[in-house]
């Protein structure tokens, strides 16, 4: 990167800035997956449509050890994080979207018990379903189940 840096001043140009801040966010996700992985660091991405709630679970998931992030819809996912998904959230997402939740397994979250719900949860390959009022306690042991962590 000196060796850039130096060829550029020498060149009259500037660095090259957005290459740098590319590769120094590269390194800091690798770096992020090694620590992850060296201290059994879990990511969790808590999805739901009221983002107050999806902050709140995150917020107390985060006091126990986990690395995890609110978010109103479905973004990238990281290796190995573990999706919480209110099932409502599903209803509004495209094709792709479903795949990609589908490959994740989620733990499936929802004020619904019908039949309709849980198929819709069966659908995504959800590794649990969880009826709201959901205990963190309760969260926590399907977030082992699903890492295999018991």
């Amino acid at each position: 990167m000196r060796a850039e840096l130096e060829l550029a001043q020498a060149d009259a140009e500037g660095p090259p800035v957005d290459r740098l801040l590319g590769d120094l966010r590269e390194a800091l996700d690798l770096l992020g997956q090694v620590e992850s992985a060296a201290f059994a660091i879990v990511p969790v991405l808590v999805i739901d449509d009221d983002e107050r709630l999806a902050e709140l679970t995150a917020r107390g998931l985060r006091r126990l050890g986990y690395e995890a992030e609110a978010a109103g819809r479905l973004r990238a996912l990281r290796p190995r994080e573990v999706v919480v998904l209110d099932l409502g959230v599903s209803a509004h997402m495209d094709g792709a979207e479903r795949d990609a939740l589908r490959a994740a397994r989620p733990i499936v979250v929802t004020g619904a018990a019908d039949p309709g719900s849980r198929a819709m949860a069966e659908d995504l390959d959800a590794t649990d379903y969880l009826i709201k009022p959901v205990e963190l306690e309760d969260l926590v042991a399907a977030i082992k189940r699903r890492t295999g962590r018991e």
